[in-house]
C-alpha cells in the first residue's frame, strides 16, 4: 500500500476543485501533479485559461496558474495500491479529506479528471461534502480515443462558469 499524495492547491479564492486519482510514477518522480511529459493537463490549463504553458518542472508557475482563475487541485485518494500508473490496477483505496478541504475552501464545484476519480469521489466523498461531481474525460496519455481538441472542449464548456479570467 502506497501513501503518496501531493498536498492540495488551494487558497481563499478556489472556487472549483479539479480531482485526479493518484500521482503517476512520473508525477510522484517530478514531485506535482501531472508530471508525465504526454499527459494533456497542463497544455489544456493553459488553454482554458489563456495563459502561456509553464515549464515542466516549473511547479510554482503550475501552482500559481490554478490560483490565479481560482482554481484548486488535488487527487481522490491519500493511499492505494496500484501497478504503474494503472487506475484498473488500484485497490486497498483510502481517500484524501476532500469534504476537510472544502471547509477551509470557498469551493462550489467538483470535477473529476477521468472515470476512476469520479468513481471515488462519488463514493466515497460525494456522501460527506454534497457536492455533485462533473466526469470530465481523463487527460492522461492512455486516454488516446480523446483528442486534445475534444478534450478542450469538454473541459472548457465545463469549468467556463468557474475559471476565473
Amino acid at each position: 500500500r502506497q501513501l503518496m499524495s501531493f498536498a492540495p492547491v488551494y487558497d481563499d479564492h478556489s472556487r472549483a476543485l479539479i480531482l485526479g486519482t493518484w500521482p503517476s510514477p512520473k508525477s510522484r518522480e517530478m514531485a506535482f501533479y501531472y508530471g508525465h511529459p504526454q499527459n494533456r493537463f497542463w497544455p489544456l490549463l493553459a488553454a482554458l485559461t489563456g495563459e502561456p504553458l509553464p515549464a515542466r518542472e516549473d511547479i510554482a508557475a503550475k501552482k500559481q496558474l490554478l490560483l490565479r482563475h481560482g482554481l484548486a487541485l488535488w487527487d481522490t485518494l491519500e493511499s492505494c495500491t496500484i501497478t504503474g500508473a494503472s487506475d484498473a490496477s488500484i485497490r486497498d483505496v483510502g481517500p484524501n479529506d476532500i469534504a476537510g478541504l472544502l471547509r477551509k475552501a470557498p469551493i462550489r464545484a467538483v470535477f473529476c479528471n477521468g472515470a476512476t476519480a469520479y468513481r471515488i469521489y462519488t463514493k466515497y466523498q460525494q456522501p460527506l461534502t454534497g457536492i455533485p461531481a462533473v466526469r470530465l474525460p481523463s487527460t492522461s496519455p492512455a486516454n488516446a480515443a480523446c483528442s486534445s481538441a475534444r478534450l478542450e472542449a469538454l473541459w472548457g464548456a465545463a469549468l467556463a462558469d468557474w475559471i476565473v479570467k
